[in-house]
């Protein structure tokens, strides 16, 4: 059969055997079905008014209330009109102003994290037009900025003896609301919930705590689930912001479908309300559909996708983009699987977003480095790199901590797989430097791995869109063949 796959800013045809099975979210399998546009609101305002575990914005919130409104940045996607954030932030604020908040004393922040800070333009695009005039020229729309010491608050450490420091924004509120999106996620299962604040409104010796190799390399971490040690860290961060601010965070995440779609909408306390919201999000994630697991596993790399133009061409951010493909997938990858990728290659890193993933790449060429856990001893040395942490602050470049956890994560696909083959490169010392194999066409690279590593009949899983679709997690259409993981309905996910 003839496919297409992404490549570059286009696709790339690939002749498999007709023997080949595929899969594309949403379409395969169907997503459970969505709210209907007519009824978004409504039922958005039916969560927001009866929150799971704590009283409704209507009691929490005052005249005089300082309140923090945090939503997700542009990676979470989602910019339709009836977008989460579009929809749920406007009924939030009509909430707190019929509670007698006043506009002044709220304020706007985007949950970037360590991801770069979103421009005016991808903040207008994520909010709306109307939210955007409204808050913007008054300064009350802001990006995280986890280098403002002044504006940062140093919490200890948990009992973990994970360290937390915070937004002081946040902190400080009377009323702090984080705007979620429930989805399919390579870390620890689900975007939203506690998840949400441990990530994006934190510092990177916080984020040190969980996105390393001693977390990310464990076994709980692959496949992906609700109970890995990564998750825990997120709950215990976020329950211990809670603690220390004595207050309880009001979260509103929407459960979202393959094209960004409200399937639910659930309010209230983290602690009770991620398990609820997490049951109507397995439906659609964790989808039991394999009937046999695969020694191939066969997709494309667009240029553009997730984190930025150039994250398909950037060596370590496309090994990044492989290994969450491992780490959703794994349950139906056989124990010899190999993975035939489409990528154009072609040196281009993007050194505005990424400054520093250069000088990281040719690091990891000299000096002993055999495999990309060898780097993480210079996380802090570039972390702490004024120049590259300024570019953070004020030219929109990610953190160069956010490099580490690329590294990190992009040596999981190496762990589990027999070979990974990258096909189409235009420079391929660039993938052959990260430790791949290097073909012209995916039909030379699938007649080299069944020589080498699957036999001559292998079972051939086809991914298109992978990367341009929110993503599943596949799993054995039997339970017992996924393994210890497949305890996928139950999730102690807040101890």
């Amino acid at each position: 059969m003839r496919l297409e796959f992404e490549y570059g800013h286009g696709t790339m045809a690939a002749n498999l055997p007709d023997t080949t099975d595929v899969f594309i979210p949403g379409q395969t399998v169907p997503d459970p079905p969505c709210i209907p546009e007519d009824k978004i609101v409504e039922e958005t305002l039916k969560s927001i008014r009866n929150p799971i575990g704590m009283e409704p914005l209507s009691k929490l919130a005052h005249k005089g209330s300082k309140c923090v409104i945090v939503f997700p940045d542009r990676v979470k996607g989602g910019e339709q009109p009836t977008a989460h954030r579009k929809v749920s932030i406007p009924l939030i604020l009509d909430e707190l102003y019929a509670a007698g908040v006043e506009k002044k004393d709220i304020l706007l922040i985007c949950s970037n994290g360590l991801h770069r800070k979103n421009t005016e333009q991808e903040i207008r695009g994520v909010l709306g037009e109307k939210l955007f005039n409204e808050f913007w020229y008054t300064h009350q729309i802001i990006n995280h900025d986890s280098e403002d010491y002044d504006h940062l608050v140093d919490l200890g450490t948990t009992e973990r003896g994970d360290p937390v420091l915070m937004n002081k924004y946040v902190y400080d509120a009377d009323v702090a609301v984080l705007i979620g999106h429930v989805q399919g996620n390579p870390y620890g299962g689900y975007s939203g919930g506690y998840k949400h604040c441990a990530t994006g409104i934190t510092h990177w010796r916080s984020i040190a705590s969980h996105h390393v190799p001693q977390v990310m390399h464990r076994p709980d971490f692959v496949p992906v689930s609700g109970t890995s040690l990564m998750r825990t860290k997120f709950d215990e961060i976020g329950m211990h912001m809670e603690k220390c601010m004595g207050k309880k965070f009001f979260c509103c995440d929407a459960v979202l479908d393959t094209k960004s779609r409200q399937i639910s909408v659930y309010s209230g306390y983290a602690k009770e309300m991620m398990p609820v919201s997490w049951k109507d999000a397995d439906k659609r994630t964790y989808v039991h559909w394999a009937e046999k697991k695969y020694d191939v596993l066969v997709f494309g790399m667009p240029q553009f996708f997730h984190y930025g133009e150039g994250m398909g061409t950037n060596p370590i951010m496309l090994m990044q983009a492989l290994s969450a493909q491992v780490i959703r997938h794994k349950r139906i990858m056989s124990d010899n699987c190999v993975i035939i990728c489409s990528s154009l290659c072609n040196g281009y890193f993007h050194d505005e977003l990424w400054p520093y993933l250069r000088e990281m790449y040719e690091m990891f060429q000299h000096d002993q480095m055999n495999t990309l856990p060898d780097m993480n001893r210079y996380g802090e040395y570039f972390a702490t790199n004024e120049e590259y942490i300024r570019k953070y602050r004020y030219c929109n470049a990610f953190h160069p901590f956010h490099g580490f956890s690329m590294i990190a994560c992009g040596h999981i696909a190496e762990m589990n797989t027999s070979a990974i083959y990258l096909v189409g490169a235009q420079e391929p010392g660039y993938a052959r430097g990260m430790g791949l194999k290097t073909r012209a066409t995916f039909e030379e690279a699938l007649e080299d791995a069944k020589k080498k590593f699957v036999g001559p009949n292998p079972n051939i899983l086809a991914l298109p869109l992978t990367f341009k679709t929110a993503a599943v997690h596949l799993c054995m259409k039997d339970p017992a063949q996924n393994g210890a993981a497949a305890d996928l309905g139950d999730h102690p996910c807040c101890g």
